[in-house]
Formats: C-alpha cells, sequence, structure tokens
C-alpha cells in the first residue's frame, strides 16, 4: 500500500467528516464561514500530488501539494474557490502518523522594511489611470501558475499583487535605490514590490507613481484593490492579496499566491496561520 494512498484515504476520511473532524480545524472554519454568511457548500474535491519523500529506515515523509477546490452557492449564483495548500505527511512504515498543512504562515520582516518609500515632499498625489479589469484580469490569469516574465519567489505573495497592480496600469518610480518608491527592473525590484510590510506602508503613504487611499472595511474596497494581512497582530504584515470579485453581500473575494487560490473570502478565518489578533489595511488604488 503506497504512502500517497494512505494520505489520499487520510483526506477522504477528513471530507467525510468534514464538520465534526478536528484534525483539520482551518478547513472546517472553511465551511463553517460558507455557512454563516448564508452560503451553501454544494460539493468539495480534493487531489493530492506527491513532490519530495524522505526515508531513514522505517521512518518517511513526504512532501505534497493539496489541491482543494469548493463548488458555492449563494443565493442564485454559483463560485469555486479553489487554494493550492503544500502538505507534509510523516508515516512509519506504511502508517501514517503525522500530517500537517500550511495554508499560510506568519513571517519575521526585515528591519528595513518601513515608511520610507514615501516622496514625504510630496503634497499632491499625482494621478494616473488604473484599469481595475485588466488587473483582475491578470489575477485571474496567473493565480497558480507564474508569469516567466518575472521572478518568482518562494514567498510570491507581493510580488504577485505588483504584478497584477502592474498589469492595471499603475506606474514605477524609484529605481534603482531598492528602499525607495515601488518598481521592478529585470534582476532587481524594490523592497515593496516584493515583501508584504514593505507594500503595507508604500500604500500608506504615497503621494508619486503607485498611490492608495486606506479605507475602513472590507466592503468599501473595488475590484483591484488590495487588503495586508498581520496575523499575529503584532506591527508585521505578512501578506497580500487582491480583490476578484464582490460575493452576493457585497463582500470581497480574493486571489493570491505563496499557497495560490482564488475567490478565497477575504477574511483568511480560515488560514493556519489566523489569530484572533489578526490586523487588516485596506487599500483603495487611486486612478
Amino acid at each position: 500500500m503506497s504512502l500517497t494512498y494512505q494520505l489520499q484515504r487520510y483526506w477522504e476520511g477528513i471530507i467525510d467528516r468534514l464538520m465534526e473532524q478536528e484534525e483539520e480545524m482551518w478547513l472546517q472554519r472553511k465551511v463553517r464561514g460558507f455557512t454563516e454568511r448564508g452560503g451553501h457548500l454544494q460539493r468539495i474535491t480534493f487531489t493530492i500530488q506527491p513532490f519530495h519523500r524522505n526515508a531513514y529506515g522505517r521512518h518517511s515523509s513526504l512532501q505534497y501539494l493539496l489541491t482543494l477546490t469548493c463548488l458555492m452557492k449563494e443565493g442564485r449564483k454559483f463560485y469555486l474557490e479553489e487554494g493550492m495548500y503544500k502538505g507534509t505527511a510523516a508515516f512509519f512504515g506504511e502508517d501514517l502518523i503525522k500530517q500537517n498543512i500550511q495554508t499560510e504562515t506568519a513571517l519575521e520582516t526585515d528591519a528595513r522594511m518601513s515608511s520610507d518609500f514615501v516622496e514625504k515632499e510630496e503634497e499632491e498625489r499625482e494621478p494616473f489611470t488604473y484599469n481595475r479589469r485588466e488587473a483582475v484580469r491578470y489575477a485571474e490569469r496567473w493565480w497558480n501558475s507564474y508569469n516567466p516574465a518575472y521572478k518568482h519567489f518562494d514567498v510570491d505573495c507581493t510580488n504577485y499583487i505588483s504584478q497584477c497592480l502592474r498589469a492595471g496600469g499603475a506606474p514605477m518610480w524609484g529605481a534603482p535605490n531598492r528602499s525607495k518608491g515601488w518598481w521592478y527592473s529585470g534582476n532587481t525590484w524594490s523592497y515593496s514590490w516584493a515583501v508584504a510590510h514593505a507594500l503595507r506602508w508604500y500604500l500608506s503613504g504615497s503621494r508619486r507613481g503607485l498611490t492608495a487611499s486606506e479605507v475602513s472595511s472590507a466592503d468599501q474596497l473595488s475590484l483591484g484593490d488590495v487588503i495586508c494581512y498581520d496575523f499575529q497582530g503584532n506591527g508585521r504584515f505578512d501578506h497580500n492579496t487582491i480583490v476578484v470579485k464582490k460575493n452576493s453581500d457585497g463582500m470581497p473575494l480574493v486571489n493570491a499566491h505563496t499557497s495560490n487560490s482564488r475567490h478565497r473570502y477575504w477574511a483568511y478565518e480560515d488560514s493556519t496561520a489566523y489569530t484572533p489578533n489578526i490586523q487588516y489595511k485596506f487599500f483603495h488604488i487611486d486612478g
């Protein structure tokens, strides 16, 4: 009996006991959130793709990709939420003894990430035209793959969001100073292009190039806008997403990279990195 088969059986058991199981509480929170928002889970399916195995005696571990698809119905509307999450399973012989999925992780942030990206002498925001349709189209095209025109990062969430913003026509500035502005150029880029905490600070204060206005709640966002996440509420922002759709209540559904996901509910209460102290920043892109 293969290790992959054992893992397949594990996840079949989780899906069969979806609301009773306690092994994967992040998944239970996801489904409970659907229900509490008035939605109905019509179908949930998964696939397992192993990509690395280690063996030492009778002990072995398997790294794999879990692809999860949820068909949701809200009122008369249907939509798919899709996600790709990395997992690690430990075995003794053919027995699965431990399994761990991390949908997201809280990150340690480089001390250089601050609000120095803005041109503080700029008093008026410079206008630009932001094509939200093109930003969303890009987000949908590349949510589960990587544009070869850009570098792919292991922690890719902010790089992906920056690409979406650029596809929408957001202007770059600040090169070649990596601590200034928001830009990408071949083999180098600004910290704000690729680091979650840096983009959060850039959007908070920039008056030049790509600019944004902070709003107080998620329902004020439009398609193509950005949400920043501080999972632990400690002031270090770990993750960014882009709004690509609204549900029947007018609340954002978002796309993201690192754990690649599509049409996920904005609050991320289903994340393995979620804590009750989570803090959000909501940015409406100007233009």
